[in-house]
Formats: C-alpha cells, sequence, structure tokens
C-alpha cells in the first residue's frame, strides 16, 4: 500500500467518524489562542478541552472569552498575567452566561448599527460547578434567548478549584470531600444530573458531549457550535487527576476508558436530531474505568459491591435510552 492510499484511508475514517476531514497539520499551524505558560497542573484535561475548542474558532473571527471563577479562570488570567490571546472577562460563578449575553447583544446592536464591522464570536469557559450547578439558571436563560454563543463546560465533576467538594455532574459513590466514604457513607449517594440533555431540551441548534481523547470529534463539534445560528452547549469530560486520584499521565487514556465503558459516551443533538458520533464496538465493564481511580477505590469493598452494581446499572439505563434517541441498537 502506497502513501497516497494510506492517506486517503485515513481522511476516510475520519470523515466517516466526524463529518469533516480535520488534518493535524492545519491545527499545528494555527496560533495558539490559550498560551503555555499557565498555571494549570501538568496534566490536567481543562486546558487541552480549551485548546481543541479555539481551534475550531472561524478564521478571522475575533473572539471573546467569558470564565467563570473556577480552575481555569484562576490559573491562566492571575493579574497582571493572562495567558489569554483573546478579549476576557471574568464573571463570578453565578453569571457567566448572563454576562456573556449582554456583550452578545451588545455586539448585535453595534453591528447593527454599523458601529463594528468584525466577526466577533462568544465563547464561555465554566467548570461543572459554575454550570450543573450555580449557574445554571443563567445559562438555561441564555439557551432560551438564543443568543449567539457557544457555552463549554470543561467538566472534571466536582468542584475542584475550592477542594473537590461534590457538584451535580459527580457520580454515585465518589468519593469528595463533601461526600466522604466511611461507616455511614460510601460516597455520593446520588446519580449525576444529566446536563447535556437538559441543555437538548431548550431546543436550540447544538449540542454535544465531548472528552479530550477524542480531538478530531472535539474540534468538529466546535466548529459546528461556532456556525450554529443561535446558542450551542459543549460538554467536553476533561479528567482531573488532582481530584480523581490517578497519575497525571495518565488523563488521555482515562478519558478513553470512560468512553469505552459508556459512561460518557460521545454524541451530538443537531437541531433536534441525536446522533451517536463514536460507536462502542466492545464496550468494556465500568469497573475498568473505576479501578483506576482512587475516588472510587472504597467501592471495591464487599460491603460496598451494591453500589458498584447500581452505578453500573444507570450507566447501562443511560446508554440504552442514548441509543433509543439516536436511532441505534445495542447490535448495531
Amino acid at each position: 500500500m502506497n502513501g497516497k492510499n494510506v492517506l486517503f484511508i485515513w481522511e476516510y475514517v475520519i470523515r466517516e467518524e466526524t463529518d469533516v476531514a480535520i488534518k493535524l497539520s492545519d491545527l499545528t499551524h494555527q496560533k495558539e489562542l490559550l498560551t503555555g505558560g499557565h498555571r494549570m497542573c501538568a496534566g490536567c484535561g481543562a486546558p487541552i478541552a480549551v485548546r481543541q475548542v479555539l481551534h475550531a474558532v472561524p478564521e478571522n473571527a475575533q473572539v471573546v472569552t467569558c470564565c467563570p471563577t473556577g480552575c481555569l479562570e484562576v490559573s491562566t488570567s492571575i493579574y497582571p498575567y493572562s495567558s489569554w490571546r483573546t478579549a476576557f472577562i471574568h464573571s463570578a460563578f453565578e453569571n457567566a452566561a448572563a454576562t456573556i449575553s449582554g456583550v452578545e447583544a451588545a455586539y448585535r446592536a453595534l453591528k447593527k448599527k454599523g458601529k463594528i464591522g468584525e466577526d466577533f464570536r462568544f465563547v464561555v469557559f465554566g467548570g461543572d460547578g459554575g454550570t450543573y450547578d450555580i449557574g445554571l439558571q443563567a445559562l438555561s436563560g441564555m439557551l432560551e434567548r438564543g443568543h449567539r454563543v457557544v457555552y463549554v463546560c470543561y467538566n472534571n465533576e466536582a468542584y475542584m478549584n475550592t477542594g473537590i467538594q461534590r457538584s451535580g455532574a459527580t457520580q454515585l459513590g465518589t468519593w469528595t470531600t463533601t461526600s466522604p466514604f466511611g461507616e455511614r457513607s460510601a460516597g455520593k449517594a446520588q446519580n449525576r444530573k444529566d446536563l447535556t440533555a437538559i441543555a437538548a431540551a431548550h431546543n436550540i441548534p447544538y449540542v454535544a458531549q465531548a472528552a479530550i481523547h477524542s480531538w478530531r470529534d472535539t474540534v468538529n463539534k466546535a466548529r459546528k457550535a461556532f456556525q450554529a445560528d443561535g446558542s450551542a452547549l459543549l460538554n467536553i469530560l476533561a479528567p482531573c487527576h488532582r481530584g480523581w486520584r490517578y497519575p497525571m499521565e495518565e488523563t488521555v487514556e482515562i478519558s478513553r476508558l470512560a468512553t469505552e465503558t459508556c459512561i460518557w459516551p460521545l454524541y451530538e443533538v443537531e437541531n433536534g436530531k441525536w446522533r451517536l458520533t463514536h460507536k462502542v464496538r466492545q464496550k468494556k465493564p465500568l469497573r475498568e474505568y473505576l479501578e483506576k481511580q482512587g475516588r472510587y477505590s472504597h467501592l471495591f469493598r464487599p460491603e460496598n459491591e451494591a453500589i458498584l452494581e447500581q452505578l453500573q446499572a444507570f450507566t447501562d439505563q443511560q446508554w440504552e435510552q442514548l441509543l433509543l434517541r439516536c436511532g441505534e441498537t445495542t447490535e448495531s
């Protein structure tokens, strides 16, 4: 097989998985809008997610970034320094969506009056605490009104910036500092909230669930989000080795296992149509994902076996419901 055929097959596979052929060489020549030298932890999934999303910004577009308080904000914008090559606004936990809504509305008004000619795009990067919980009301309002904003949740499944407290994104049985395990507790007692489905229920043009290990899928979804005529939301799994308790060099592998065990499937909802963007050929047992993380080590004690079974059952149920929404079957 010659090199030309190899390239053809490589591009075909990418088209099949993500609709649009994305070459790595195209991305490596782009200017990074989030620079190196920030103070995020080595091995953190959040800056990986941010860079992948920003690679999808349309050419020649100006970017306005808004960040609620969180790991990303406090580590990339420590006064007087900034790691951002975009306009940057820091908002409180609860009002990032409201802040960017006002900026986007002002831009539309000024452009209509002919006072601004450039193409601006608006993006929020918020953690799961500021998105699933504290900022949900403002986010819902932004989606319902249809502001042309891409809201990105870098989801590390807890309030990592303030001390690893449980959030609405935290899975059943997870150890956090506010859902400890012991004689009277086996970690978080509730299943996670389904933010992606909540956003889709707002009937906005584009919603997607992504993960950092699948960069082509994430970049393609971000491109669709920036092109959407209205609000878009990307929920991106961004593992945190400090809170999840695994070696920092395994971040990408942990992300991949989340998808292969179907606890974090990859899909999109485009104009109301649900579609899997990664079909799991051979579903792995959830144990393979959980046993690599110290936050779940207590679940492998005999007295907590029932929690493991409950989490596996919930994951299976969610996966089957997603297959139905996407018009898929377990066999396919």
